[in-house]
């Protein structure tokens, strides 16, 4: 008994940090299993790996190659991981749903375990402490585990800078630069502003040799360069190094400003209070207390500033600088805990307990509000649950408009039997009912020759009430279900309308 007690004692030490963050991590991927615009790619990706294997003809990326081209090297590797999950579902006749968490919770664990190997680095360097609160500090945040399951160029590359941090703290100065240069040249053209300030500093500390330097550059440049053109002219079927594409589309060209700007102080004054939350003011009190701090922070910080430059901005884009942030906040965190029986620092201590239940309380808000931000989901999952038929063989054609194609639907969403799905764009709303669909997902509420059967709101905004809670979410129709008036099977049933 005392040894089984031991046993689940040291599996426990070893991976409870682990167990907590997978278990918060697994909780938004079953919450909000749907995905976004920015994601499509990838997991399109991984659906048609998935199950149309070999057969590239019938990939979604064909037909809708997107803006820019990007690599398939992530979804083929997050793929890997899902497959015997995949095989299981698919023996179990599961929905494809299933697969989709399946892919999200293999690509979290491969985040996750990316981040523990940083986190065992920061407790050799900086103490058990340290460790201890920068794992309080990610798990009160809401966007690094929310965001480590969603396929995401970005989210790719911070596995690959979650390894190369580990590294620059263990002081295994050479293998940092390979992961940062194989997530530059593979997957995120921009992460050249995180490896040029950390190269940079690495040299002139003497921390490596120009000579050595670039000869592991070299090397890691061609092996990531003919991976990538490899892997990819095959899937793509033409010569092809997407993230070079990328790069000249957004720095070169500098279209990606045609997507939004916002002015350059953004990431500062938004996109990291809201990232970090209580670790915002902590990570900028550690730079003073600890001065081993300086070395790591600095080259992030520029790498943000640099980022800062281009017009158009997303937390996501700078997502990556999160870790070393929260490394900061809580080498701050951990020297207020220490001292906290002195008279000023428990002071302190009270503020840091009070931020961290104020961090809390801004997750679960930002969690309801992203709960509500996948409508096209939730309404092509209430479409096959009411517009099911038994014991036909008629097929029930679903056109789902650009709108709802970028706010929760994804071809994992798709059933087979007697659905079929058409994503074609650019239709007239007054045409619609020339062709032979029998629902639309649409973002309109009225088009000729159908009826709304059913209406599924989203997220707006939220308001501050008088009350408890002292905040609500404002939500509005921003998906419509629509049914062809010919069809009379349809115009027969009970849906619960629309407003």
């Amino acid at each position: 008994m005392d040894h089984r007690l031991h046993r689940s004692s040291n599996f426990m030490s070893n991976y409870g940090y682990d167990l907590l963050l997978g278990s918060i991590a697994a909780f938004y991927v079953l919450m909000v299993p749907f995905t976004k615009v920015e994601e499509s790619f990838n997991v399109q990706a991984m659906h048609d790996i998935l199950y149309h294997r070999h057969h590239i003809d019938n990939y979604d990326h064909l037909e809708f190659p997107g803006v820019v081209p990007r690599t398939f090297i992530g979804a083929l590797f997050v793929s890997v991981l899902a497959s015997p999950m995949v095989l299981a579902i698919n023996l179990l006749h599961l929905p494809k749903i299933y697969s989709l968490l399946a892919v999200r919770l293999a690509l979290g664990f491969f985040i996750l375990a990316t981040l523990r190997f940083l986190r065992v680095q920061i407790r050799s360097k900086f103490g058990h402490l340290v460790e201890a609160f920068f794992v309080i500090l990610v798990a009160v945040q809401f966007h690094l585990l929310f965001y480590c399951t969603r396929p995401l160029p970005n989210i790719l590359a911070l596995g690959l800078v979650n390894l190369s941090y580990g590294y620059w703290l263990k002081g295994s100065y050479y293998a940092t630069l390979r992961c940062l240069i194989f997530a530059t040249i593979v997957f995120r053209c921009d992460m050249l502003l995180l490896l040029c300030p950390i190269g940079l500093e690495l040299l002139l500390t003497k921390s490596i040799s120009l000579w050595e330097a670039i000869k592991c550059c070299v090397g890691a440049v061609i092996f990531s360069i003919g991976l990538t053109i490899l892997v990819d002219s095959i899937m793509w079927q033409k010569l092809l190094w997407p993230e070079f594409n990328v790069f000249w589309f957004n720095s070169v060209l500098n279209r990606s400003s045609e997507w939004g700007t916002h002015p350059f102080y953004w990431y500062f004054t938004s996109a990291l209070p809201r990232s970090l939350l209580v670790a915002y003011p902590l990570f900028m009190l550690g730079v003073i207390l600890d001065r081993r701090i300086t070395f790591y922070i600095l080259p992030v910080l520029l790498f943000v500033i640099l980022y800062s430059k281009l017009p158009h901005k997303e937390l996501r884009f700078i997502i990556s600088s999160v870790p070393i942030f929260n490394l900061s906040a809580a080498v701050a965190a951990s020297r207020i805990y220490n001292n906290r029986k002195k008279s000023f620092w428990n002071l302190l201590y009270l503020v840091l307990l009070g931020l961290l239940v104020i961090s809390l309380g801004c997750t679960a808000i930002t969690f309801m509000a992203s709960y509500e931000n996948y409508p096209s989901g939730y309404a092509l999952k209430s479409l096959h649950r009411i517009g099911h038929t038994e014991n036909t063989t008629s097929e029930s054609w679903v056109h789902i408009d650009t709108f709802s194609a970028m706010n929760g639907v994804s071809r994992f969403c798709e059933n087979d039997n007697q659905w079929r799905y058409s994503k074609e764009e650019s239709i007239p709303l007054e045409e619609y009912w020339l062709r032979n669909f029998t629902y639309l997902l649409n973002e309109h509420s009225s088009i000729k020759g159908f009826k709304c059967l059913l209406q599924v709101e989203g997220f707006s905004r939220i308001r501050l009430r008088v009350g408890i809670p002292p905040i609500s979410m404002v939500k509005e129709p921003k998906v419509y279900i629509h049914g062809s008036i010919q069809n009379t099977d349809i115009m027969h049933r009970s849906w619960p309308g629309c407003s």
